[in-house]
């Protein structure tokens, strides 16, 4: 099970984690993306939520990402979380858009 949120801006992101929290998800299973590497790596720090690597993506994954695009890597790392293909392509139009995904997820062990 996951939730998607799109959101505007780091304090609706500490909002929105708050609330989740609430509702049994850990930090360690709350992700942020954004389009900018910079912004999204920013995001992460400021909100103690977690990055996504080998761990949750498997080793090929991870590997392959070094390839590709920005757009295809954020993509691949939605699916990772559980998100459809189609769920992966309408949320990184968000990001296109300059909005935040944060991806709360049961799936990561």
């Amino acid at each position: 099970m996951y939730q998607v949120h799109v959101i505007e801006n780091g304090v609706q992101a500490k909002e929105k984690i708050e609330s989740l929290s609430g509702t049994g998800f850990s930090e360690e299973s709350i992700f942020l993306f954004a389009h900018d590497k910079d912004r999204s790596e920013h995001l992460t720090e400021n909100t103690n939520t977690q990055e996504i690597g080998m761990k949750e993506q498997g080793f090929l994954s991870s590997l392959g990402n070094v390839f590709k695009s920005r757009g295809d890597e954020l993509r691949s790392k939605m699916q990772s979380l559980g998100l459809t293909k189609e769920e992966a392509d309408l949320y990184e139009k968000e990001l296109d858009r300059g909005k935040v995904v944060l991806v709360a997820s049961d799936e990561v062990k």
